[in-house]
């Protein structure tokens, strides 16, 4: 059994069940305010680190899609904008979007509107964050240019994010595989 520091407001520590019976999967679920994760007991101890990141991300990552709503998102923008950005990005409304498929996010400065893609739900907090971060700083600088970029700086989990974007991007053009038998 291990416990380590909490990693979200739902959870406290995270206990890890080894199972002879279990061979390949992994799974987690929350008991009070407990994460346990259930992993294969042939599994090494780095391959239990990274299993357990791996499944509290995605706890996490289930619990903000169920939660977090449009004035969740807005809330959340007004205290993302206070922190990086002393409070000078004002945006008029920050909603969710069904209709982009190909952005994140967009942004109109002009009427001071954000708007975020339905297909960040789900997905980590930092990640969402990071969006939310970026599409107001186009309310303070409206292109791409150094300026852009010099106020995104502000956000420690920029290329973190970015990253996980991108392999969420690569992902959706894999060729999609039946899976193997017993999985």
């Amino acid at each position: 059994m291990n416990s380590d520091p909490p990693r979200g407001p739902a959870t406290s520590a995270v206990e890890v069940r080894r199972s002879s019976r279990r061979i390949r999967t992994v799974s987690a679920y929350r008991e009070g305010d407990r994460t346990i994760v259930l992993i294969p007991a042939r599994m090494s101890q780095a391959e239990e680190k990274r299993w357990v990141t791996v499944m509290l991300d995605k706890l996490a990552a289930q619990e903000n899609k169920r939660a977090l709503g449009d004035t969740d998102l807005a809330e959340r923008a007004e205290r993302l904008s206070e922190q990086y950005f002393g409070g000078r990005a004002r945006p008029t409304s920050v909603r969710w979007v069904t209709n982009q498929n190909t952005r994140w996010g967009s942004c109109t400065p002009a009427e001071g509107s954000i708007r975020l893609s339905h297909r960040l739900q789900g997905m980590p907090e930092y990640v969402i964050d990071y969006v939310l971060v970026h599409e107001l700083a186009h309310l303070l600088v409206p292109g791409h240019g150094p300026n852009f970029w010099r106020l995104l700086d502000a956000y420690p989990r920029t290329e973190r994010a970015r990253g996980y974007l991108e392999g969420v991007v690569a992902a959706e053009r894999l060729p999609h595989l039946p899976p193997a038998r017993g999985e």
